[in-house]
């Protein structure tokens, strides 16, 4: 390669610091420093050449005019005359053949964009604004689809024996069908659990035409075939069937329902001048030392407002064990196991970033999508859960055997 000296002269820095006082442009269409990379670019692609040349010139090869090419690079498209040989052997290393982007930072912000929800119309805005180039949806859609083979892989992994606790729940998403077009509604089954360590992870979603125990059934067996051997507590919302599923694929692990969502659903029976005094009455309900007073508390709230909200009191009658099975672990235990919160909170993230999406293109949109949600959540979940260490020790306690075989802290 020519010495720096030779590609850019004393007098032509002082000439490119005149041009950015005036234009105040560094990068970009028109940026100062643009066509000082173009120059940068073809002279090292031109010391290539020469050398290669001069080890392969007893073979026959020599110097065959010029290509053309136009790369993407962070200060915008920049055309190239590109050298070649007569035999084509020669493979440079600054802009390797067939490239088109200088580094994968091109690409990595594009996927970057797209994992925080933006459409391909907005990406393609924020690109010819930041870099100065013009890139088509189909483009965008090849770079996205670079992430697939890791949503795969990601899908496929293995995962580890024992679950402590997993929270279950389903999102909804309009799709837009490949073969006929038409957009309907989806459920994607999400599963979120915590390790023996207190660290969050999805351990996966699945897309089915709407949510039904029978599915929540496959899901579950996949998850043994991809090494789950054994899961303690199981938090779920009211859905029919739900608790059937699980002791079907596992049947040692307690199924908690959501008091959270049983507390919304019976809001919807009462009247709003009552929604106060009812819920502050039911409170000892769910607030019981255990499930002897929860009870006693439930029997009570009965004989008060029984005869007027006969339906709200039945779900908590009809459900009474698995909304209670929080009551006998460990206050440290209760407080992380009561409700599905933890794993709403992830589809909050996840809403965060198709709120502005009418419907997805494809299931496939759909998965790349939600896993770069995950993979960004991950990094926010690189510690443990809070007070973990308690929590722990309370699941060894109760647990015993079936925790400490799985530990991998121990």
């Amino acid at each position: 390669m020519k010495d720096t000296k030779e590609i850019i002269s004393e007098e032509q820095i002082r000439e490119l610091a005149s041009e950015f006082a005036r234009s105040g442009k560094l990068t970009g269409e028109g940026g100062i420093l643009t066509p000082l990379l173009k120059r940068v670019l073809e002279v090292s692609l031109e010391g290539e050449a020469e050398h290669h040349v001069a080890c392969t010139r007893k073979n026959g090869n020599r110097r065959n005019g010029y290509g053309s090419k136009s790369l993407k690079t962070s200060m915008g498209d920049i055309p190239l005359r590109t050298p070649r040989d007569r035999d084509g052997s020669f493979t440079p290393v600054t802009v390797p053949k067939r490239g088109s982007n200088l580094t994968n930072e091109f690409e990595e912000k594009i996927i970057s964009l797209y994992a925080r929800g933006m459409s391909y119309r907005d990406i393609r805005a924020q690109m010819a604004e930041i870099y100065g180039t013009e890139i088509s949806t189909g483009t965008l859609s090849a770079i996205t689809d670079k992430v697939w083979p890791e949503v795969e892989q990601w899908r496929k992994r293995p995962l580890e024996a024992l679950y402590p606790v997993i929270w279950l729940d389903a999102m909804y998403f309009k799709v837009r069908d490949q073969e006929d077009q038409k957009v309907s509604t989806k459920a994607v089954y999400s599963i979120l659990g915590v390790n023996t360590c207190g660290q969050k992870e999805v351990l996966g979603f699945y897309i089915g035409q709407h949510e039904s125990s029978s599915f929540w059934r496959g899901v579950l067996a996949e998850l043994k075939d991809r090494g789950v051997k054994d899961i303690l507590i199981a938090c779920i919302d009211g859905l029919k069937g739900f608790p059937e599923a699980i002791e079907n694929e596992f049947p040692d692990t307690e199924v908690q329902l959501c008091v959270v969502h049983q507390i919304r659903n019976t809001i919807k029976y009462l009247s709003y001048k009552e929604v106060k005094p009812f819920l502050k009455d039911l409170k000892k309900v769910y607030t019981a030392l255990d499930s002897g007073e929860a009870r006693l508390e439930l029997d009570n709230l009965g004989n008060q407002w029984g005869s007027k909200y006969q339906r709200p009191l039945k779900g908590w009658h009809e459900q009474f064990e698995e909304l209670t099975a929080f009551m006998k672990y460990p206050p440290e235990l209760r407080r992380i196991i009561y409700t599905t919160n933890p794993i709403e909170s992830f589809h909050r993230q996840v809403r965060k970033v198709t709120k502005t999406k009418g419907s997805f293109t494809s299931e496939k949109a759909v998965y790349k999508q939600i896993y770069l949600v995950c993979r960004n959540a991950n990094h926010k979940w690189s510690g443990t859960m809070y007070n973990w260490n308690k929590v722990r020790l309370a699941l060894a306690d109760y647990y015993n055997n079936r925790f400490t075989k799985h530990d991998t802290l121990i």
